[in-house]
This record gives structure tokens, sequence and C-alpha cells, in this order.
């Protein structure tokens, strides 16, 4: 045996062995058809998973507080946002079940080896943003914990230590793959749902439903611009949705993928933002508090605000991870010549550095929350567009030239770019953000039109670049040289 056949058993040897163990080894490539072996239940814990964060309290509040909603126009918009948003998630998740590999790296066969690098960067820069979100809504819990219990107030040292401790713990986890992050999303779904119960008991003996139920129902208008910001949330998921997927057989159901992604995002969306709606009927500041956690300190006793505060701090470890767990594919898509797990580490630092000068130089939480909020829809649905549009028309995927990032590659087009997909990227990006309309940017068509009004800058990106994808000339694929060698991916 040569000493180079030798090295190559011995590595593979030693990363089945990380495999058995629960650390994912795989980056990019396709999964092997023999190692497809989930099932799309699985799904439902990982997109309940996925919205375990008291965001979405504070943001159930911003309805009645903000948006003027009253209980049912609230219960209608938590049954729209993520029936619409994680709608479009679950198709995009289709995806990973027809080619297996990560969501970033099908985007290849559509954008070109090249061209991908441009909606690539921007959603990764965009990972960057949710992460620091996620990372100091996690860091607000913790000190909410260390208030309430001990009476510690928050200082800039111990805001640093909290966002190193939530970062670290993010970082541990999803470094070490999709077995992790699967067995803490089932954990943290079940304790997350059971304390969720409690505290829903405990507001239906102690809320004045009298109260709640006279509000006047707010616009027509206010539900769909909050639907339309709920939503936003959702979409920001879809370029990973695959990476979650690219396990399963291609045998598995689409409409079972679709219906356990939606269902596991309402169990949680639903309930939370009804949670923020009744909360606020009887404390109207939460929607515009300090931070997004401690007026759960203040709302909830003691013997319940503590361990619901930790275990949505496990739950929000966890959204994170997923978060990293894809950042780092997008990555590696990019260029960066590292194991999935550095190339996490990377997303780890930028959320430190980013989550410190957010709490402590930003002045309002919740603006900053909102407004990014608002161009992260945007940032995430051009790419939607273009890709979904391409899955109505594209039956496979051809693994080898996924990875092939030379001229020789079936995907290399012209000069290594789509110039359907690129356009059409490009200009329903520019069409977003000229409707849309935030704390920090305001597109010059934003005012005037319902589309800024409501907040739906994200939904006419989706649909300007689907449709001009749709209609622009695509470029033949053009086989490799190895093209004889028809891919085991290409299902």
């Amino acid at each position: 045996m040569s000493t180079t056949a030798h090295h190559d058993g011995a590595l593979e040897h030693l990363e089945e062995s990380l495999e058995q163990h629960g650390l994912e080894t795989r980056g990019i490539e396709p999964v092997p058809h023999s190692e497809r072996t989930g099932t799309p239940r699985g799904l439902l814990p990982t997109w309940i998973a996925a919205n375990i964060t008291v965001l979405l309290v504070t943001m159930g509040a911003s309805l009645t507080v903000s948006f003027g909603l009253n209980l049912w126009q609230s219960l209608v918009v938590g049954c729209a946002a993520p029936a619409v948003s994680y709608g479009l998630v679950g198709f995009i998740g289709m995806a990973g079940r027809r080619g297996g590999a990560p969501g970033m790296a099908l985007s290849r066969a559509v954008f070109g080896q090249r061209g991908n690098l441009l909606p690539g960067a921007v959603i990764w820069v965009a990972r960057w943003g949710w992460e620091t979100i996620n990372a100091v809504t996690g860091a607000y819990a913790l000190l909410t914990v260390l208030d309430v219990l001990f009476g510690i107030r928050s200082d800039p040292a111990l805001i640093i230590v909290s966002l190193v401790l939530f970062v670290t713990a993010t970082f541990a986890v999803a470094g070490m793959g999709i077995g992790a992050v699967r067995h803490c999303n089932r954990w943290a779904t079940w304790l997350f749902g059971a304390f969720s119960v409690l505290v829903l008991g405990r507001l239906i003996a102690v809320t004045d439903w009298a109260g709640v139920f006279g509000r006047p129902a707010g616009s027509a208008a206010a539900m769909v611009t909050g639907a339309g910001l709920i939503a936003a949330g959702g979409i920001s998921w879809a370029p990973a949705a695959p990476d979650f997927t690219r396990y399963l057989p291609g045998t598995a159901s689409s409409a079972a993928i679709v219906r356990n992604t939606v269902g596991g995002a309402g169990l949680v969306v639903l309930p939370m933002v009804l949670m923020g709606a009744v909360l606020a009927a009887a404390t109207p500041g939460l929607a515009r508090a300090a931070d997004p956690v401690s007026f759960l300190g203040e709302a909830l006793p003691r013997w319940l605000a503590v361990p619901y505060l930790l275990i949505a701090l496990v739950g929000m470890v966890t959204i994170n991870a997923m978060s990293t767990y894809s950042a780092g594919f997008v990555a590696q898509t990019l260029g960066l010549r590292v194991h999935r797990h550095w190339a996490v580490s990377v997303n780890a630092v930028i959320s430190l550095v980013l989550g410190g000068v957010l709490m402590l130089v930003a002045a309002s939480f919740l603006a900053s929350f909102i407004a990014f909020l608002s161009l992260l829809g945007v940032a995430f649905s051009a790419w939607v567009g273009v890709f979904g549009a391409d899955m109505l028309r594209r039956r496979e995927y051809d693994g080898p030239a996924l990875l092939d990032t030379t001229r020789s590659s079936a995907y290399w087009y012209r000069a290594g770019f789509s110039p359907a997909a690129v356009a059409a990227w490009a200009l329903g990006l520019a069409a977003g953000l000229v409707l849309t309309t935030c704390a920090w940017f305001t597109g010059p068509l934003a005012t005037n039109n319902p589309v800024g009004r409501y907040g739906l800058g994200w939904l006419a990106t989706v649909v300007v670049s689907g449709l001009l994808y749709a209609v622009l000339p695509k470029p033949a694929v053009v086989p490799g040289p190895a093209a004889g060698e028809r891919s085991p991916m290409a299902v």
C-alpha cells in the first residue's frame, strides 16, 4: 500500500470515528445516499427550536402597543406570518433532499461558481447581524437571571463575560455539527414547551381578560405591517433550509417537509406572539423595554421567571448554533479553505465583537432589532426569489460540478456567472431596498406606496427577483470533462 493510500485510509477512519462520537466532519460536499437516513418528522423539533426566543414575546407586545392590534388580530397575524415565511423555508428545504448539499453550495448551480459569491457574501454578512442579535438576547437573559436571583446589576465587564459565555456555548454546539444541533433542539423543545405551558397557565389565571378583550381593533394595514415584520424574521432561515434537509433520502415527501417546517415554527411563534400581546395589555412598557428580556423578570414570579429564562437561554443557544452551523457552510462556499468548525469560529468572533458594540453603545436594542429585521428580510429574499424560481425548473444537481470551482465545472456558465440569476438577484435586491423603510434607512420609493408602508419590502424582493429570473434567458449547462461519470447526488 502506498503512503498516500495509507494516509487517506487513516484520515477516513478518523473521520468515521469522529462522526460516531457526534462530531460532524463533512463540509459542503453532498451527503452520500447511504448516509441519508433522516425523516421529515425530524424537522419538527428543528424548526420549533429555531424559534425559541423571547424576541417573539417582544414582537407580540409590539403588535398591541405599537400597531394597536387587539388579541384576535394578533391571533391572525401569529398564524399568517409563520405560514407564509416558513412555507417558503420548507419549499427551499426540498432542494436539500434533492441535492444532498447545503443551500449555498446548491446555489452554485443557479448563480455559477463565481456568481454565487455575490449573494453568498451578502447572506454571510447578514448572518453576522442575526447571530449578534441572538447573542445579545442570550446575554440579556443571563444578566436578568443574575439580577433576579442575586441582585447583581450589569456593568460593562459583566456584559462582556455574559457575551463570551453565550458565544462559547454556541460555538461548541455548532462546531460539533448536525448531530449536536439536533440533540440540543430535542431537549430545548421539550423543556421550553413544558415551561411555556406553566407561563401560559399563570397568564390565564392572573390576566384581566375583560381589559384584554375590550381593546379596540387596529387597522387592517397595521395587521399587514405586523405580519410582514414577523415573517421577515422567518424568511431569513430560507437559505439555510437545505442544510437541515440534506440528510433526507430522495424519497422523502415534499408535503411532509413543508408541513413539519411550518408546523414546528407555528407551534412556537403563535403562542409566543399571543403571550406578548397579553402581557402588553397589563404592562404596556413591555414593547419599549430597554432590553428584550428584563421585563420577563418583572412580569413573572421568581420561581417561574428564573427557570423560564434559563431554558429560553438554552433555546437561544440552539438558534444561534443553527445559524452559525449554516454560516460555516456559507464561508466555505466563499472560498475559505478550512474545516467547517473553523469557519464557524469566524462567525463566533464577529458576533462577539458586534454584540459588545450593540450592548455597550446602541441607545435602543428594540429599535435596532426592528430596523435590522426589515433589512435582513430583503437581503435574504433576493436569493430566495431566484433560487426558488430555479427549483421549479431544475430536477437535479451535479455533485462533482458543485465542488468544481474551475472552468471545467458544468456550473461555470459564462466566466463563472449565470447572467440571468445574477441580474435577477441584483435587481430584486435593489427593488426591495428602494421600497423599504426603517430607523436606519429609507428607500426613495418607500413612503408613497403600500409596500413600503406595510413593511413588505422583503415580499417585493421575492416577487421581483423570482419573476425576472423566470423570464430571462438562462445559460445552458455545459458538461465538464468528467460528466460521463454521473454524480451519485444528481437526483
